[in-house]
């Protein structure tokens, strides 16, 4: 016989377990199919990829119980500083400057490894006997009817629930195969990610400056360490990617500066391409998406995996209740709860991170005078400050309960 779940969720990666633990904890069965082996998850050696969690993220691990398993390798972004420059530029003395004393609720956010959060989102998720997860298989087929949603994976299995889940990233499968399209496009910008290790203490600021190829960002982990994430063109982007260290380094210099002492590199290099990608509806018949297989935006604010959060936290909220009323948690007027929830959210969020770095990816005298205008208005007004400081945190909007620190 088929095998039924609850919920299904195609994706192991960070928000599908998160997704699969709320819901967990909260009286449904959950079935996890994730395309990598267990190998490659439980791989825990260092690699400098890390995540700025907003604090309504870290108040969200906090309920899942994970939190306790990372704080001790966290790191508390106390201040953030925003600058307009470039390479071999005086900067502009107009910048923006974030200062977590200005606001009650304590750090914006928190910096984060990789392999540690992951590590502890497998751990509570293999121990839970809610949770089911198969490793290394995909899902090639995928079919809803009246009562269930059927997936097939390509080791024959077939298996059934109520609602499916794409967690599955911005190439969704989940996605095509429920023939929702995407509307986006591309940057023609890669991401160059790594860590460095630096003479100088980071003091828990975390910085990014607008360069006219795209936003370099430099963000404090644990100790004299900072995570990077820094744009440039592609063409670029791949000449800096093919160089030794050494020549790495020589190039990003000019970009970053000395403030932190002499730099080196530690961990591997990554490189991502940037684009906007946004499936044009988040829910199809008993089946939601949830992170980059529902949106997918640019790095500049950070906001990726917080927005997925977000998407978690809303889902689970709503299939809950739906759940303790007694409706069919994957019904039209339930799932449609969800789309309402976050999707102005999120194309707010996307057209936000598109217009900022349209805005500031460039070198127009009149753009720059007018940017850095704008930085040192809000910069001079305590009220904005602390209202954008507040959207850094996470603390705005309409926030589902597990954001807020409050069990669903």
């Amino acid at each position: 016989m088929t095998q039924r779940s609850d919920i299904i969720i195609v994706g192991g990666g960070l928000n599908g377990p998160a997704l699969a633990l709320a819901l967990a904890q909260n009286g449904h069965s959950v079935r996890v199919i994730d395309a990598l082996p267990v190998a490659a998850r439980e791989d825990d050696s260092f690699d400098g990829r890390g995540y700025a969690l907003a604090l309504a993220s870290q108040k969200l691990l906090v309920q899942l119980g994970i939190w306790r398993d990372v704080a001790d390798h966290s790191q508390p972004m106390n201040e953030i500083k925003v600058s307009d420059g470039g390479p071999g530029r005086v900067t502009s003395p107009f910048f923006l400057h974030f200062d977590h004393t200005e606001i009650e609720e304590g750090p914006m956010g928190y910096m984060v490894e990789d392999r540690f959060l992951r590590r502890a989102l497998m751990s509570a998720v293999d121990a839970h006997e809610a949770i089911t997860v198969h490793n290394d298989c995909r899902v090639v087929a995928q079919a809803a009817d009246r009562d269930c949603i059927s997936v097939t994976l390509d080791t024959g299995e077939t298996f059934e629930a109520t609602l499916l889940v794409g967690a599955d990233g911005r190439a969704s499968g989940t996605c095509a195969r429920a023939g929702i399209k995407r509307s986006g496009w591309d940057y023609g910008q890669t991401a160059l990610v790594c860590a460095l290790e630096h003479d100088l203490p980071h003091g828990g600021i975390a910085h990014q400056h607008f360069m006219p190829a795209g936003p370099l960002a430099i963000l404090p982990l644990p100790g004299n360490q900072s995570s990077i994430v820094w744009s440039e063109r592609t063409a670029r982007a791949k000449e800096i990617h093919q160089m030794d260290d050494a020549g790495f380094l020589a190039a990003l210099r000019p970009s970053f500066g000395d403030f932190l002492g002499d730099i080196r590199l530690v961990g591997k290099r990554f490189t991502y391409p940037l684009n906007l990608t946004i499936a044009n509806s988040f829910i199809a018949d008993r089946m939601a998406l949830v992170g980059d297989a529902a949106h997918g935006m640019h790095p500049i604010a950070g906001q990726g995996l917080n927005a997925g959060l977000r998407d978690v936290a809303a889902l689970a909220e709503v299939l809950t209740e739906a759940k303790r009323r007694g409706e069919d948690i994957a019904s039209p007027l339930v799932l449609e709860r969800y789309q309402q929830w976050r999707r102005f959210d999120t194309a707010t969020l996307a057209s936000a991170t598109d217009v900022f770095n349209r805005l500031f990816s460039n070198d127009n005298p009149l753009l720059r005078a007018g940017r850095d205008l704008g930085m040192g208005l809000v910069n001079s007004v305590p009220a904005l400050r602390r209202n954008f400081m507040r959207e850094a945190a996470g603390l705005t909007g309409d926030l589902p309960r597990l954001l807020q620190g409050k069990p669903i």
